[in-house]
């Protein structure tokens, strides 16, 4: 059994990386946090208590640098960052993040200041000497084969840029104490780091060996004092891989407010990352928590890269793609709704305009969307917005329970896309079934009225369904939807509603008053 089973009690918490602020976020960012955000919603509607992080990076070499090039201090510059582009981007894409974390913010420093001396004083950490390349944009001491001769130049692969030559007096951690125990957990755990192809990746990097970290920097000042050397500041990373876990309480007295949320929280059950941070969260972070004796997070997950021309998304390659590109055209649900669904989770994925909008008009207007329209208009002309008498169709009833059962695992194991398709796959049934019944022949006779109730009703249930488990990918339009069936009015609140009932039939009262609703995915203005 792995450590980080959850014990009874324990809250259900995800975090995502925390985003280096020299810059807007992109479409990269966005896509890491709505997938977390869409997991955590599920998990909610699974009736768990939930924990979902995100924050921003401050600190570090790049950040000090941008802020100087800029003529403001770097605590200026953050700030302005987080407040006028961060905060909001999430807001805009309707991320239900509980905590907010950044590593400027007192609570984090001060924790990382007594975990950084509590590993000092039990020996993990000591002087040495760093003599090697760095790579300012990725923050990382690079190892010499992990560089790129370009024109007599050795470069960064990622920034394509060239390293700077370091030689400093430092701080280090036994990083190399730990690596049999990072590779005799991830045999033993092989759902801790996934997709298989990030754990084969993790596991050949640990084999090859693995050198002490320099965990502090002497030529800058914008960082959290080394404790017991002010002269030094942690190495940015060192610092950033703990927000994680000062957030919710690291360190502090188990009978404060901070202890017991850390009790109730820690580990995280599911960590986001991009597969190009992946040996800081899977070598370095839990190498870090097994030398203070804590628990591992129980999965790192490394998804790919979002590809722009060929390349990865990045600000500094002018590739970067502001969310409000393709939100102001697609509408934000409809954005929420392609990254996961287009891309297997865990694979690179390349952004197309085309694409998204092929899947937006048949997957979205066309299948969901004219599917929700063409039923509650049926229900005002057939049965004067009135829904009526419960009716039951076996196809459909025995079909909605494999749906939730195949789309609840795939979901819980970060399929987003097989849970996505499985959902949608439903809804292609219900529009078949509306297909096959004929509703508008059946209303032609007056003695078909009974049947085409029985059809209407079972399509208004369908809907229903499809509305909650398309609510954490969708939220915003299936809160419409929830309320175009009169749901709201009679069963509740659409979050409230537990994946694990889905799919008992009958749940929409007759007599509930159906009504037209804007239309959930307009026609989409042709883009010049």
């Amino acid at each position: 059994m792995s450590q980080n089973k959850a014990a009874a009690g324990k809250s259900f918490y995800l975090s995502t990386p925390i985003y280096y602020v020299n810059d807007a976020p992109h479409i990269g960012h966005a896509y890491t946090t709505v997938a977390g955000d869409v997991l955590t919603r599920w998990h909610r509607q699974r009736g768990e208590s939930v924990w979902f992080l995100t924050g921003t990076d401050e600190h570090g070499q790049k950040v000090m640098r941008t802020a100087e090039a800029n003529n403001v201090s770097p605590q200026a510059w953050v700030d302005n960052l987080v407040e006028t582009a961060w905060k909001p981007n999430w807001r805009a894409l309707n991320i239900a993040n509980d905590d907010f974390i950044r590593t400027t913010e007192p609570r984090h420093m001060e924790r990382v200041q007594r975990f950084l001396q509590s590993l000092k004083d039990a020996g993990h950490i000591y002087a040495g000497k760093y003599e090697g390349p760095y790579c300012v944009g990725c923050e990382e001491f690079k190892l010499p084969g992990d560089l790129i001769d370009k024109d007599g130049e050795k470069l960064c692969p990622i920034h394509s840029k060239p390293i700077e030559l370091v030689n400093e007096n430092n701080w280090f951690f036994r990083l190399s104490a730990f690596v049999e125990p990072l590779l005799q957990h991830y045999r033993d755990n092989p759902e801790a780091c996934q997709p298989e192809s990030a754990r084969n990746e993790v596991v050949s990097f640990l084999e090859s060996g693995v050198n002490d970290l320099s965990i502090s920097r002497s030529t800058f000042d914008w960082g959290i004092p080394v404790p017991w050397d002010k002269d030094q500041v942690v190495y940015v990373w060192f610092d950033a891989l703990l927000n994680y876990a000062t957030a919710v309480g690291l360190g502090d007295d188990p009978e404060s407010a901070g202890g017991k949320k850390f009790a109730q929280t820690w580990p995280c059950d599911v960590h986001l990352v991009g597969k190009d941070i992946l040996r800081f969260h899977a070598v370095i972070w839990p190498a870090m928590l097994m030398a203070a004796g804590l628990p591992v997070p129980g999965k790192i997950f490394a998804h790919g890269w979002l590809l722009v021309g060929g390349e990865k998304m990045s600000k500094s390659k002018l590739t970067g793609i502001a969310p409000s590109d393709i939100t102001d055209h697609f509408g934000v649900d409809a954005f929420r709704y392609y990254f996961l669904r287009a891309i297997p989770f865990g694979t690179d994925g390349s952004f197309s305009w085309e694409d998204m909008h092929a899947r937006y008009t048949s997957e979205l207007a066309n299948d969901f969307g004219n599917l929700a329209s063409r039923l509650a208009a049926m229900v005002q002309k057939y049965c004067c917005g009135v829904l009526p008498a419960v009716s039951h169709d076996a196809g459909l009833e025995a079909t909605l329970a494999a749906t939730v059962e195949k789309a609840d695992a795939a979901m819980c194991a970060l399929d987003f896309q097989g849970g996505i398709n499985a959902i949608m796959d439903f809804c292609k049934r219900v529009n078949g079934y509306v297909t096959e019944q004929e509703p508008w022949v059946l209303a032609k006779d007056p003695a078909n009225q009974a049947t085409l109730e029985g059809v209407l009703y079972n399509t208004a249930e369908s809907l229903r369904a499809l509305a909650v488990l398309l609510h954490p990918v969708m939220p915003a339009t299936c809160e419409i939807l929830w309320e175009s069936l009169g749901a709201n009015k009679t069963i509740g609140a659409i979050g409230d509603e537990q994946i694990g009932n889905v799919a008992t039939w009958g749940q929409l009262p007759p007599g509930s008053l159906v009504e037209k609703s804007a239309v959930l995915f307009p026609r989409l203005e042709t883009a010049e």
